[in-house]
């Protein structure tokens, strides 16, 4: 189980841990509702920071999950893949989504704490929300 305090966030609720793993925000989670399907990025492909690379769908619709950072994808979560409710019910533990190796680690730079994400939450800007 990650910390959400430890986490790095982008302004599309996507987290990222220290150690490379990335998921979606509890906040994203309440808002996207139940979770039905998990895919992955392929283990291998290079992503950009800001780039779509996972799809998460819920009953209300598909949402696409962007890189927090450039990287190459190491792992995917196949018990998300399997059992898509792990991402509701565990989105900071079990319902991770992938782990990227990061190839530009300065890019973390670009995105927020916890407690900037909390503010960020708090803010019109989040109201109108990507998610």
């Amino acid at each position: 189980m990650f910390d959400p305090k430890s986490l790095k966030y982008q302004k599309t609720h996507e987290w990222l841990a220290p150690d490379g793993t990335v998921g979606i925000s509890d906040h994203a989670q309440k808002e996207i509702t139940d979770v039905v399907f998990v895919e992955p990025p392929k283990v291998g492909r290079a992503v950009k920071q800001g780039e779509a690379c996972c799809v998460v769908e819920s009953v209300k619709a598909a949402f696409d999950i962007y890189a927090p950072v450039s990287g190459e994808i190491v792992a995917a979560n196949a018990d998300a893949a399997k059992d898509p409710a792990l991402v509701n019910r565990e989105p900071y533990g079990k319902g991770w989504l992938f782990k990227l190796k990061p190839s530009k680690p300065e890019e973390t730079s670009a995105l927020m704490d916890a407690r900037r994400y909390e503010e960020f939450l708090a803010s019109p800007e989040a109201a109108g929300g990507s998610h």
